[in-house]
C-alpha cells in the first residue's frame, strides 16, 4: 500500500507531502499505480523546484519521498501544484483503494 500524507498547516495549508510504501499492483516495472503516483509526484516536485523557482526540501528513497515547502511566503506560490497533486491522489485513491490511502497531517 502507498500511504500519502498532505502536510497542512492549522488553517488548512498545505506545505507539502510524505509519500511511502509500495503499491504491489504488479511486478516491478509494471505496477501501473505505482508508475503513476511516482510520475505525478515528481511532476509536482519538479515544477515546484524547476518552473516556479521556489525552494523546498525534497528527500527521495526506496519507495518514498517527502516534499516540504520551506518558507511559508511561497505557499500561496505552491497552492496550485500541490492541489493538483491532491486531486489526482484521491483519484487514484477511488480507482485503486487497496493500492493507495490518502491522508492529511497537521504539523
Amino acid at each position: 500500500m502507498i500511504y500519502v500524507y498532505f502536510l497542512t498547516l492549522r488553517d488548512g495549508r498545505m506545505i507539502g507531502f510524505i509519500m511511502n510504501g509500495h503499491a504491489e499492483a504488479g511486478e516491478p516495472g509494471e505496477d501501473i499505480v505505482c508508475a503513476a503516483v511516482s510520475s505525478a509526484a515528481y511532476l509536482t516536485a519538479n515544477t515546484i523546484t524547476d518552473i516556479l523557482h521556489i525552494p523546498a526540501e525534497i528527500d527521495v528513497g526506496e519507495g518514498e519521498m517527502r516534499l516540504w515547502i520551506r518558507e511559508e511566503k511561497d505557499l500561496s506560490r505552491c497552492r496550485d501544484c500541490l492541489a493538483g497533486f491532491r486531486l489526482h491522489m484521491t483519484g487514484l485513491e477511488e480507482q485503486y483503494p487497496d493500492c493507495i490511502s490518502v491522508n492529511y497531517l497537521e504539523v
